[in-house]
């Protein structure tokens, strides 16, 4: 079976496909024609955010690709700027609105503190407003407007915050997850807990390609390096989220039903490239 048709359960009952589309720096122009062609190739995950500026063009090649609603999973992100309650409703409804979508499958955080940064960020944990958030999402999730709701970026004392107090636990966390960067005690915890992780840029935004261990896995695999990048990810239970706008790149990336062995995951995982600054 084809990576494209497998599906994770997220705690909630919803399906997601393990992988996904992703549409950053994707410019609002470009996104109607990239959405199209993945979801041509076959595609049924596309992740968008409200900072993307391209969620319009995004419901565009939804449009475009003919396919029914119920059958792509589209994802959206509130931006981590917006940290009270009465924000929330409203910036939700604009996703609708512009996506053209009656409703969403997976609206997330974007992040725990407000980009960019703000005077004295790093002492302050913006717990009490992130569960303003989430009070804000689960009602939405209730309305019928979401199909499951979670978080990006956040790190484990994050997560218990909103374990603490949550009536509908996070489902998903949507983190840099990678060769290089496993991020192993985060994911381990989001398992134990029932969050499902997804890992967005698994190429590492292109610093991936040219390791020479990577290149050493590829080529005794017979494939690229963005497809061992991706397999990587997916062994590791991450949904995973490459991009491109390119349909051939889209498609390759696609490709990734073969398993590295053990002795090639262990190897990968001595990989540490920490994420840039």
């Amino acid at each position: 079976m084809s990576v494209l048709n497998e599906d994770l359960v997220l705690t909630g009952g919803v399906s997601i496909p393990v992988l996904g589309f992703g549409t950053w720096r994707t410019p609002i122009e470009v996104a109607p024609g990239a959405v199209a062609s993945a979801i041509g190739i076959g595609y049924r995950h596309i992740d968008t955010a409200r900072v993307y500026r391209n969620e319009a063009g995004v419901g565009e090649g939804l449009k475009a690709a003919g396919v029914l609603r119920s059958d792509v999973f589209v994802t959206t992100k509130i931006p981590s700027s917006l940290k009270t309650y009465d924000e929330i409703g409203p910036c939700i409804d604009e996703s609708l609105r512009r996506l053209d979508l009656s409703f969403i499958d997976l609206i997330l955080i974007h992040g725990p503190k407000p980009y960019p940064p703000q005077p004295g960020d790093d002492e302050k944990t913006y717990f009490d407003e992130n569960r303003e958030v989430w009070r804000a999402m689960e009602d939405a999730y209730r309305q019928g407007k979401l199909r499951a709701i979670g978080v990006s970026n956040f790190e484990i004392p994050d997560l218990t915050n909103l374990l603490d107090s949550a009536t509908v636990a996070p489902m998903v966390n949507q983190i840099e997850l990678r060769i290089g960067f496993p991020e192993e005690e985060l994911r381990l915890f989001c398992e134990a807990n029932g969050i499902v992780v997804e890992a967005y840029s698994p190429i590492g935004s292109g610093m991936l390609l040219g390791h020479p261990v990577i290149t050493d896995v590829a080529t005794r695999l017979g494939v690229s390096v963005p497809q061992v990048c991706i397999r990587y990810c997916l062994q590791k239970g991450a949904v995973t989220l490459p991009k491109s706008v390119h349909p051939e790149f889209m498609l390759e990336d696609a490709q990734v039903d073969f398993e590295i062995p053990d002795a090639d995951m262990a190897l990968l995982d001595t990989i540490d490239i920490p994420p840039e600054d």
